[in-house]
């Protein structure tokens, strides 16, 4: 008569426990860490530093000029209303190409919407079609330069004045 050994090892109850906590704790991380939620921040902190350098490059491009605004900006233009799209298009509706005054002067490159054109800056301001997806506006009033990114994702927009 042969004795069977006890053999040592988890029943399958208990494997299916331990991988219903390990599911249960993976659910409650991903929830904490909300990686879209991330993402939007992250999309977001980038508009409000392009927005910045554009405004501040507009400023001092002002500032060397003696107070001349870029060829094409004014508040006739560009009114608060009905803001210009920083673009360059074959048809140029509401839209302000004002890369040539600031790129290598005020900036190395014109900022771009992480979310068009896969964020990649424009450069050569010779191309035939870019699109940066921020918005510039002058006010009626008082002459100020407003900057706005419309595609934010957290936030409505973000927006500076100056």
């Amino acid at each position: 008569m042969k004795l069977f050994k006890k053999q040592k090892g988890f029943t399958l109850i208990e494997l299916l426990v331990v991988i219903g906590i390990l599911a249960v704790l993976l659910a409650i991380t991903l929830i904490a860490i909300n990686p879209a939620k991330q993402f939007s921040q992250a999309n977001d902190t980038k508009r409000t530093s392009d927005v910045n350098a554009i405004l501040n490059a507009v400023t001092q491009y002002m500032a060397d000029n003696k107070g001349a605004m870029p060829t094409g900006l004014s508040a006739t233009a560009c009114p608060s209303t009905v803001p210009c799209t920083l673009a360059k298009a074959e048809v140029m509706t509401e839209k302000l190409d004002i890369c040539s005054f600031l790129v290598t002067d005020y900036l190395a490159a014109l900022p771009v919407d992480p979310l068009t054109a896969e964020g990649q800056a424009v450069q050569d301001c010779s191309v035939d079609d870019y699109d940066t997806n921020y918005q510039i506006s002058v006010g009626t009033t008082n002459d100020r330069v407003t900057v706005t990114a419309p595609a934010a994702e957290i936030a409505v927009s973000i927006s500076v004045t100056r």
